[in-house]
């Protein structure tokens, strides 16, 4: 754990950088969102109005940045202009620096140490990397600054500002030649003094830009601070065709001057989703990186992306070396970013080759993002594939172009506006100032689509799976071992009944209701699936799910595998790959591929079997063998690789198929050739969604589950399934599985599986460190627990149950009990017992009872089902009651959960606003709206009124009535059972009293989108935060989240964006129905996330701001004792009083 570094200032700690993960925040998990925009002369002509007016934009996107606890200190702003000759000839010669021609130099603009010494050796470092690159030092000159407008937190972190001059070598051939030279200097002098870890001081030494074109201002900075800070920007000399500018709205308020935008080419509004894919895929491309351009220099580049870096960060990495390896700025940004075009009927098929082909040399840099990019000639934009960022632009008269985050940036007279627009999904924007033109998307994409003949080579070269000879012979499924092999791998009656049987009759996923209240895997007596110890992550605030129903045309399943070549030089053989319309593969694809007998082309099936009676030593020899065999084939040139733990019998049991696969997909990325191979599974283990979204995140191109196949041959057989063959059922079955895959990437707001594969949006919850750093590296892990002889012993409890060392009857699957209540299954939270308890105390008021029902959960939480289990009160002196807080008081802190009308009937929802009402709590309309004519008082004096009125994103039944009669207002961002995903009634629920609440149609079914599609960032949430407030000013605005790693920084955001209550749900909250993929594996429990959030928000002085509720199968007071102690003042219950009213848990509410 990383100290924080500290210094005193008028008695208070400041932070002189970001403190390093701690506790449960984790720096990683920061977010950022922000406004963009850019103005350009058309013709190219210079003048210092620019430079003011984009400034002026950059205040006028004031409100799109925020602030912390401090007033004054700004989460970054900055401005990108082209290298200022004219200014930088006169100011320069008071440094005794004589500056050559325009471009015959470099400016680069250093954050250095403020130590004097530690600078000077920092400066004397980078001279003779200049020296030794062929290039002269010209010299450097102090930035003129002020800070006097700066923050305390902004102050205490700034860096020492110096402008270095580089001359240009004569023998360099051109601009970019030179461009070239200067990348490789500042990668070697951050290599050499940020992260060598021999400067004290190195964390201040960043290099903002180092180039003969561009130059760049920024810092952590309000927008009105910037040219306050910088003087030379209010010079009149200070000259710029085009100027990009940028303002961060970021979800901390830690110092980070290096973060602020813009970057060398790139300023950026958005998340990049599969960002830790991206980062692994990148370095372990670099092993087969060549570049004529670059020559021997490209070993000194290395890593290409610096992971400290925030995502836009790492996207510029990239960015900057395609365009300095000889591609066009907009032709990189259409590898980086492309346009949905497998499902795209209109596009060129020229347009869909290009596509098609750069899919094989990259996967896309996927997520809500507007980019604004510029060479210092070129200067454009480009939207995401989805659109969720806005950009908007004007064209005038004087030939200057405005492109912004929105309208109104600039006050411009309406009879000087000659066009305006706002970019579209996947489209591009680009003023080239060499040729005094705006280039539409269509011309510069057709242009660079017929650069060469992508067509030809994609016909020449790949291979689709359905092109493939076919096979001599398919494997013979064994219908005498199916249910032995199926005990071995752990299914279940239930795996079989609950999730395969709708899988393959109706070709979608299995749905379940009532949320989950079983032992985490780390916890329960059961041997567990490795599968089970991880759980999916989501976009909540700062990045949006998508509907992937609704946008389907932006999702994608196609993916490739084979041998990826140098991605610096394409080549006609570059997509000499193997195309899959599916990572699933039925039998006959993965006979195929065991076969393959093409040029190019050659597989080797590798086993990952071990001894079981060798325990965790022959488990991981055996893990070791593969990884050796691995290299071998590598070597032999084989380019794909089968992984198959077919052949288990009695002593050789199976590796856990995630464990193997992601062990490998990892060891060949430190080795550096995990992009020689394509990597296929063929396994009995995988069966549900999560499992497959499982392996394609940790790396594996295609998964043929031949078990789960032979399984529903057998259930033909047996008369589970009816009036189905078995192509049609394997067909659904794998329908179903990728349909599910695709939303459980499109939760975390992601397009396609290409970018999805090896992107690891997941945490492990309960896995020993040392197995996450070795086999699943970069993996999220804040709960230690099971390692590798875990692993080994529960595979061999399962393995036995198939393969006992004496005959026993052993005829059956287990029952499982996962997802309903069975005797002899899984545990329980709420089992018949407990039902019987609190339902017994409460209608009898019976306070004796209600000890024995919450002695009952207590005893089942000290039996370590839940993590707040595994806790315990430490001894203490006992005070007076009398001198605790109230039970009238406590009470007013109690809320019932979101649940709607509709969801439960009318008597449900009006006798819980009815009770909480009167013992002074709050209950939750949830997103159903509510029958105006229950804020009338009754009689008696009753009110049916729920306190909270819950804005969801179908808005529902939300009007202007409706929200002034609230006391607080909930934004609903997600939900535990479901996050990034929408509530949903069926239409046989839609009766005509509720479609009138709703505002709908009676008998037609209501389905709410995965997000709002008015928040796609951290500052859209703060507009509607705002708006709320303005339609309710005495309500309290409250946001829910879900618990996942990084909710902490979320809720941050969310206290910065001025909510008044920021709600942290479990992952195993109710719901009427979910997919229990949903249900099961996405989120995680709020002891987690709640800590995270009270010491991330405390970390950010942040904690007076806001009030902190948590809610997720609270049942007892020691549940509320246990929130309190770790963050929360507000508790909610949900589940619970809804078996108070009678609810018997049957979990069938969805049917």
């Amino acid at each position: 754990m990383k100290k924080i570094e500290k210094v005193v200032r008028n008695g208070s700690h400041v932070l002189t950088r970001p403190p390093g993960g701690q506790g449960l925040y984790d720096p990683a998990f920061e977010h950022d969102a922000c406004g963009v925009g850019f103005l350009a002369n058309i013709k190219g002509r210079k003048s210092h109005a620019i430079v003011k007016s984009g400034l002026e934009i950059l205040v006028n996107l004031d409100h799109r940045g925020a602030t912390g606890a401090e007033a004054n200190t700004g989460d970054g702003a900055g401005i990108l202009l082209q290298v200022p000759h004219k200014f930088l000839k006169l100011v320069t010669p008071d440094a005794g620096i004589a500056l050559p021609d325009a471009g015959e130099y470099g400016v680069g603009m250093f954050y250095l140490p403020q130590d004097a010494a530690e600078r000077r050796a920092c400066e004397q470092l980078v001279e003779q990397l200049v020296v030794e690159e062929g290039q002269t030092v010209l010299g450097w000159r102090d930035l003129p600054t002020d800070n006097a407008s700066l923050g305390e937190t902004a102050r205490a972190s700034e860096p020492f500002m110096r402008q270095l001059f580089v001359g240009r070598n004569p023998r360099l051939a051109d601009d970019m030649a030179f461009e070239r030279k200067l990348y490789v200097i500042r990668k070697r002098a951050e290599n050499a003094i940020r992260y060598s870890g021999k400067f004290a001081s190195g964390h201040f030494f960043y290099v903002s830009s180092l180039s003969c074109k561009t130059c760049i201002y920024k810092g952590m900075l309000m927008p009105a601070q910037v040219d306050q800070y910088f003087l030379d920007l209010t010079h009149p000399a200070m000259e710029t065709a085009l100027a990009l500018v940028h303002s961060r709205f970021s979800t901390n308020t830690f110092p980070s001057w290096d973060r602020s935008h813009p970057y060398r080419y790139l300023a950026h509004n958005g998340e990049i989703n599969t960002l830790r894919g991206n980062m692994n895929w990148m370095r372990a491309r670099q092993s087969m990186m060549a570049s004529d351009l670059f020559g021997d220099d490209v070993k000194k580049i290395f890593p290409i992306i610096n992971t400290d870096g925030s995502d836009s960060a790492m996207f510029d990495n990239c960015l900057e070396l395609l365009v300095l390896s000889g591609r066009s700025l907009p032709h990189a940004m259409m590898m980086m970013v492309p346009e949905p075009w497998t499902a795209h009927e209109s596009m060129s098929d020229a347009k869909k080759a290009f596509y098609e082909f750069h899919a094989c040399l990259m996967e896309p840099w996927d997520g809500p993002a507007s980019m604004v990019f510029t060479d210092g000639t070129h200067i454009g934009a480009s939207l995401d594939r989805n659109g969720l960022r806005p950009s908007r632009y004007y064209v005038t008269s004087d030939d200057l172009v405005i492109m912004a985050s929105e309208a109104g940036v600039l006050d411009i007279p309406p009879e000087k506006v000659i066009q305006k627009g706002r970019l579209q999904p996947g489209r591009m924007f680009i003023i080239d100032t060499e040729e005094g033109r705006i280039v539409a998307d269509e011309e510069i994409k057709n242009r660079i689509a017929g650069e060469q003949p992508y067509r030809q080579w994609l016909d020449q070269h790949l291979i689709r799976i359905a092109e493939l000879p076919e096979p001599p012979h398919l494997p013979e499924p064994d219908h005498e071992t199916v249910l032995q092999r199926q005990q071995a791998f752990g299914y279940s009656f239930e795996d079989l009944r609950l999730l395969m049987v709708p899988m393959a009759r109706d070709g979608v996923e299995a749905t379940g209701s009532m949320g989950t209240d079983t032992p985490l895997a780390i916890l329960s007596d059961k041997p567990q699936s490795l599968f089970n110890y991880f759980k999916q992550l989501f976009a909540q605030v700062t990045n949006p799910p998508i509907d992937c129903i609704r946008e389907e045309i932006v999702t994608s399943t196609e993916t490739t595998i084979g041998s990826e070549k140098n991605l610096l030089q394409a080549q006609p053989e570059s997509c000499h790959l193997i195309e899959l319309k599916s990572p699933i593969l039925t039998n006959e694809e993965m006979a195929k591929l065991r076969h393959l007998d093409q040029p190019g082309y050659k597989s080797i099936t590798l086993p990952i079997l071990y001894p079981v009676a060798a325990g965790a030593a022959g488990l991981e020899q055996a893990l070791d063998a593969l990884f050796a065999a691995a290299d071998r084939a590598i070597e032999d040139g084989i380019n794909i690789l089968i992984l198959s733990d077919r052949g288990l019998d009695h002593d050789q049991a199976a590796i856990p198929a995630l464990l193997a696969v992601s062990g490998l997909h990892h060891h060949l990325i430190r080795q550096g050739t995990r992009t020689r191979i394509g990597l296929v599974l063929e396994s009995g283990e995988p069966r549900e969604v999560h499992h497959f979204a499982l392996l394609i995140g940790y790396g594996v191109g295609a998964v043929n589950p031949y078990l789960a196949f032979e399984t529903l041959d057998d259930m033909i057989r047996e008369g589970m399934l009816v009036g189905l063959d078995h192509k049609t059922a394997c067909k659904n079955f794998a329908k179903a599985a990728i349909k599910g895959v695709v939303k459980v990437i499109s939760k975390m707001g992601i397009s396609t599986i290409q970018s999805y594969r090896g992107a690891q949006i997941f945490e492990a919850v309960g896995l020993d460190p040392r197995l996450v750093e070795k086999y699943f590296t970069w993996t999220p892990s804040r709960i230690g627990g099971a390692d590798l002889a875990t692993l080994a012993r529960e595979t061999e409890l399962r393995h036995r149950h198939g393969f006992p060392d004496r005959p026993v009857d052993g005829h059956t699957l287990t029952v499982g009990g996962q997802y309903q209540w069975r005797a002899d299954g899984e545990l329980h939270l709420f089992s018949p017992q407990t039902v019987h308890k609190l339902q017994r105390a409460v209608r009898d008021g019976n306070y004796a009872v209600f000890k024995e029902y919450s002695a009952l959960v207590n005893n089942q939480l000290k039996q370590h089902y839940t993590l707040r289990g595994l806790l315990d009160f430490k001894a203490a002196t006992a005070i007076p009651i009398d001198e605790v807080e109230s039970v009238e008081s406590i009470l007013t802190r109690f809320k019932s959960g979101a649940m709607s009308y509709g969801s439960i009937s009318k008597e449900a929802h009006e006798a819980l606003a009815i009770a909480m009402n009167r013992i002074g709590g709050k209950s939750n309309t949830g997103e159903g709206g509510e029958d105006p004519e229950r804020y009338v008082l009754e009689a008696n004096g009753d009110s049916k009124n729920s306190a909270i009125k819950q804005v969801a994103s179908g808005r529902f039944g939300v009007t202007s009535h409706y929200l002034v009669n609230a006391r607080e207002l909930q934004i609903k961002m997600a939900q535990g059972a479901k996050p990034g995903e929408g509530g949903q009634l069926p239409g046989a629920k839609v009766y005509p009293w509720i479609a009138r609440t709703r505002h709908s149609t009676p008998g037609v079914g209501l389905i709410s989108p995965p997000p709002h599609h008015d928040i796609y960032s951290i500052e859209d949430l703060a507009e509607l935060i705002h708006d709320l407030k303005n339609a309710n000013h005495h309500a309290r605005i409250s946001v829910k989240l879900v618990s996942e790693v990084g909710v902490g920084t979320i809720a941050a955001g969310v206290a910065k964006a001025h909510a008044d209550v920021v709600l942290i749900s479990g992952y195993d909250g109710g719901t009427g129905a979910s997919p229990q993929t949903s249900i099961k594996h996405a989120g995680i429990p709020w002891e987690l996330g709640l800590a995270e959030t009270h010491q991330t928000l405390v970390l950010n002085n942040l904690r007076s701001r806001i009030a902190v509720e948590a809610d997720g199968q609270l049942k007892t007071g020691r549940d509320v004792v246990i929130a309190a102690l770790l963050g929360a003042e507000e508790f909610g219950f949900a589940t619970a009083p809804l078996v108070s009213l009678g609810c018997i848990m049957m979990r069938v509410c969805h049917l």
